[in-house]
């Protein structure tokens, strides 16, 4: 396929014209023309490498009533997605090459995305005997990340030997970072609001302990470690620190954690409820700064659907998890372009160049440069919109952005030269 994209601005810079052919960006430059294939009008857009999701909840198999791989797939193209990684914690859970490789084969076939499985670091996400790590890295998965994500790896000698195994397979333990035994009962950030409203508080130093642990057992085995949805200033610090010894820690921060805080839990709407919970004011400022100086290294959706029946109830019995593919970009654009806190480039560092390195992603996160792979989406930053949760891809609605006006939107999403979403629109 041939397709000519007039007028984009790569990073936000200077108007171009760029050539895709057979998958490939084949020239850069002005005045292009072809005398065959599609040519797009891309004026006034920003033109980024396909964006790059660390994690992301897909629900199949087990949960195909809240999303399947197919619906968060076109969720994720048109949040200018290329590629995913899958969360293990399905049912059956992802803890052997035979399911991740059943996850591989679905997103292939829905062919949007890169759908990646990740794999489970415990059988059954039990925490008390590692899965077939081995076998998910040589299948045709090729799975490189491993993940408890929902509970943490909490036995310290286990996650020690996680670690030194992973390690071996050039892989990376992504730690939801929570010590069970501070948090049991916790339904949002344990402080004066939580005290107030009579809801059990979810203090920060559950989330900063584990980190702390961890890399220190990271340094020890000399294993690379990444910290899911960091959410407190702490854990900032934690990161920084670890990372000015030299240990290979890497972070993610979550768009809802960048936007919102406690103050959401207010209504007591459990659409706000997410674990970890919506912290304080001074730590979204924290986790922008953070994002911003490269402490925390990518941003991460926590893309989590669920049924309606498990958030429009009361706040303690609702299930928590918020949506956050398709505004995950925009996101990014009103806390972090629009305030100065990140240029053009640096979104694309932190949303697709990192995570593809930290997933081990040759193809994806790769700069928009002749020779390299078209997997590109292009925005329009000066759009605006107000998010209908009914309007969205995903099976779920429990979107936190619901009624709110959000910048920027996804007009075009490329895969491998194949446009997955043209003018808003999947086309599969």
């Amino acid at each position: 396929m041939t397709l000519l994209i007039k007028g984009a601005q790569p990073y936000g810079e200077d108007a171009v014209d760029i050539l895709v052919r057979d998958g490939v960006i084949a020239a850069i430059g002005e005045d292009l023309s072809v005398s065959t294939g599609r040519t797009i009008d891309a004026t006034g857009l920003v033109a980024l490498p396909g964006l790059v999701d660390l994690h992301t909840h897909l629900r199949e198999p087990g949960r195909e009533d809240t999303e399947t791989v197919l619906t968060g797939s076109r969720a994720a193209a048109l949040g200018g997605y290329t590629a995913v990684h899958a969360m293990a914690n399905t049912d059956p859970v992802a803890d052997t090459a035979g399911v991740v490789e059943q996850v591989w084969r679905l997103g292939g076939d829905a062919g949007l995305v890169d759908v990646v499985p990740v794999g489970a670091v415990t059988v059954g996400l039990g925490g008390t005997q590692l899965a077939e790590l081995g076998a998910m890295a040589d299948s045709a998965a090729r799975v490189r990340v491993f993940s408890d994500d929902g509970k943490c790896v909490s036995d310290p000698a286990l996650m020690r030997r996680a670690l030194e195994y992973v390690k071996a397979l050039d892989g990376v333990v992504a730690q939801h970072a929570e010590e069970p035994r501070l948090t049991v009962g916790a339904q949002m950030h344990e402080g004066d609001r939580s005290a107030r409203l009579g809801l059990t508080g979810w203090p920060a130093v559950a989330e900063e302990a584990i980190i702390a642990r961890d890399v220190l057992l990271a340094e020890h085995v000399g294993a690379r470690l990444h910290v899911c949805h960091v959410s407190t200033a702490g854990s900032v610090e934690l990161v920084r620190w670890a990372k000015s010894r030299g240990v290979e820690v890497t972070a993610e921060v979550t768009p809802h954690h960048l936007l919102l805080t406690d103050a959401q839990a207010e209504g007591y709407d459990a659409t706000f409820k997410v674990n970890p919970p919506l912290r304080t004011a001074e730590d979204v400022a924290a986790l922008r700064a953070g994002l911003a100086d490269g402490t925390v290294d990518a941003v991460a959706t926590d893309h989590a659907p669920h049924a309606g029946e498990d958030k429009e109830c009361e706040w303690s019995a609702a299930r928590p998890g918020m949506l956050g593919l398709e505004q995950a970009l925009s996101v990014v654009v009103d806390t972090m372009v629009d305030t100065g806190l990140l240029t053009w480039r640096e979104v694309a560092d932190r949303m697709s160049v990192r995570p593809a390195r930290i997933g081990r992603l040759a193809h994806q996160g790769r700069p928009i440069a002749v020779g390299e792979p078209a997997n590109l989406v292009l925005l329009d930053p000066a759009a605006r919109a107000v998010v209908d949760p009914a309007a969205l891809a995903s099976k779920s609605r429990n979107s936190p952005y619901a009624g709110r006006e959000l910048p920027g939107r996804v007009v075009h999403t490329l895969l491998r030269g194949e446009l997955s979403v043209l003018d808003g629109k999947v086309q599969k």
